[in-house]
């Protein structure tokens, strides 16, 4: 039986009024925050070319991107999936600074697929990122940026897991991987396939032991002096162990964990990378991490760093107000009094609906939860009267 015509696609929906207000003042929220620290904001287009979306960051976001020709000249074209990508583009080839650059961005993306069987195909994704600075004083700022995103929206993070892309990368050169032995690995890290990866190790030889320990350096801060007494003495191993405890030691008041085989990104970040979760949700409600190779997709590497927001809803769902300031109803009554009433309102802040004759009644669904009533000759404004 066909779907009637008002039906959405799975995993699309609009947002009701309600909904709809709530994201809105905390996109809001977060926006002016951002402008605090500093941040620029920009509004990539839904629609580029797919060598754009595709390049650097957006490689791994290959499947699940919508393609279509354009109709003017059939080159192929995508709907974004992801904005991180974009927003490089704009700092490469568009900005062209030569010191650092601050920018932020919320706006929908779209995707071929859900990120989970409850998710969005068309989150609203939130972030910032930071170009030209290559030291950990930008990862550390991030970081609490991150922090300090999810306390304005109302939540806070019950752990930042840290990781480290450079670590594994040194520990994939020093056992000699091809790119497809590497490939492999990654996949088994993330799914922590303990067994496979004993016996890729058995098949790799001893160059490959030390890759055994990713799976097991998962906890707090003490796994990493125990990282330090298992891992090879390899200078990029040396590296990400020390980036990792001296931006531990930088935000002593965050609840950091550390997990040295997560390599969330790993197609294009160069180094850090963090995940932040919230109580309620398994799944993390913002990723982020350091990507200083993939501006050289545009023609300018830049170092760079950032974190997203996966979609605006998570933050809604698990925090955010709950409740919006209802509206005032004004009557349907031509007089200067009562219009001069209604513009002081609204300069003040306060929502004010004019009521349509022959609607009585109606307005509680509207949002009203106050009314202008005429009271001693003045227009006053008074709780709503029962429908």
């Amino acid at each position: 039986m066909p779907s009637p015509r008002w039906a959405l696609p799975d995993h699309i929906e609009d947002a009701l009024p309600f909904e709809a207000a709530r994201l809105e003042a905390m996109r809001r929220r977060l926006l002016d925050e951002f402008r605090r620290h500093g941040y620029q904001l920009v509004m990539p287009p839904l629609i580029e070319y797919v060598e754009s979306l595709l390049s650097g960051t957006g490689k791994e976001m290959g499947e699940h991107t919508f393609r279509m020709a354009d109709p003017f000249n059939g080159r192929m074209l995508g709907l974004r999936a992801d904005i991180t990508p974009q927003v490089t583009r704009i700092d490469a080839h568009l900005l062209n600074r030569q010191g650092v650059t601050r920018l932020c961005y919320a706006a929908s993306v779209v995707r071929t697929t859900p990120r989970s069987l409850l998710a969005s195909r068309q989150p609203m994704q939130l972030g910032v990122e930071i170009y030209g600075h290559a030291g950990i004083d930008a990862d550390i700022e991030v970081i609490r940026l991150l922090a300090r995103t999810l306390e304005v929206a109302g939540v806070s993070a019950s752990r930042i897991d840290l990781g480290h892309v450079g670590l594994f990368r040194a520990l994939a050169r020093r056992a000699g991987l091809s790119d497809v032995q590497e490939r492999e690995l990654f996949s088994i890290l993330q799914a922590k396939d303990v067994p496979a990866l004993d016996d890729m190790v058995a098949r790799i030889g001893a160059s490959a032991e030390a890759l055994r320990h990713l799976p097991t350096l998962y906890g707090d801060q003490s796994i990493l002096a125990r990282a330090a007494e298992v891992l090879p003495d390899e200078p990029g191993v040396r590296t990400a162990l020390a980036e990792l405890a001296a931006i531990a030691a930088a935000v002593p008041e965050l609840p950091l964990s550390f997990d040295l085989a997560d390599l969330r990104g790993y197609d294009y970040h160069s180094g850090l990378v963090f995940a932040a979760f919230v109580d309620g949700s398994p799944a993390a409600v913002a990723l982020g991490g350091r990507y200083d190779e993939v501006g050289l997709a545009f023609g300018r590497a830049r170092p760079a760093t950032g974190f997203s927001v996966n979609d605006l809803r998570d933050l809604i769902a698990f925090g955010g107000p709950t409740e919006l300031p209802g509206a005032i109803l004004a009557p349907a009554v031509r007089d200067a009094a009562l219009e001069a009433e209604v513009q002081t309102l609204r300069a003040s802040g306060e929502v004010v609906t004019r009521e349509l004759p022959g609607h009585a009644g109606t307005w509680r669904e509207a949002g009203c939860d106050r009314e202008l009533i005429l009271q001693d000759g003045r227009w006053v404004v008074v709780p709503l009267q029962g429908d």
